[in-house]
């Protein structure tokens, strides 16, 4: 996991179709692109497959037709995973406002569903977004694990945003 003189080295970059099985497949693709050793590759496949979950549940990715790109880079600072979708019509990327706490008194915070971005700040070291033309990417940062103290404690919350892509 170096970064070369000439800058970030691309490990892999797949397009997927625009369907849920889409994540399975994204977590294949990426699990093969490391060594099984590698101390970020459990929070790496977790957050590959809920970002192309989301994709295609939320974005015109879903859609006929639709697909997900997954680009995995490695840098000097550790690997960047980025999730491009077909875009949502102006919806962006988010954490749903609230603690942990809150998943105890509000019953909407402990649904099934609304809780994927929350997991994404909570095991990467950064996050966030941009835009290319009509396409939305989501990209998450993982440092090594030595890096960032082991395994991040509590909801490890980020700030995201609109951001340059590099």
């Amino acid at each position: 996991m170096r970064e070369t003189a000439d800058g970030p080295v691309v490990l892999g970059v797949v397009t997927l179709p625009g369907e849920r099985r889409s994540a399975a497949r994204a977590r294949a693709f990426l699990r093969d692109l490391l060594p099984p050793d590698d101390p970020v590759l459990d929070d790496l496949l977790t957050v590959g497959s809920e970002t192309v979950g989301n994709a295609v549940a939320h974005t015109a990715s879903g859609r006929p037709g639709g697909r997900v790109t997954v680009a995995l880079t490695a840098t000097a600072r550790g690997y960047r995973l980025e999730v491009g979708d077909d875009g949502a019509d102006g919806a962006r990327p988010h954490v749903r406002p609230g603690s942990d706490d809150d998943l105890l008194e509000d019953p909407l915070a402990g649904a099934e569903n609304g809780r994927g971005m929350r997991i994404v700040a909570a095991l990467t070291s950064a996050w966030g977004y941009w835009e290319s033309g009509d396409r939305t990417v989501v990209w998450a940062e993982f440092a090594p694990a030595r890096a960032r103290g082991g395994r991040p404690r509590g909801p490890g919350l980020r700030a995201a945003g609109v951001s340059d892509p590099g």
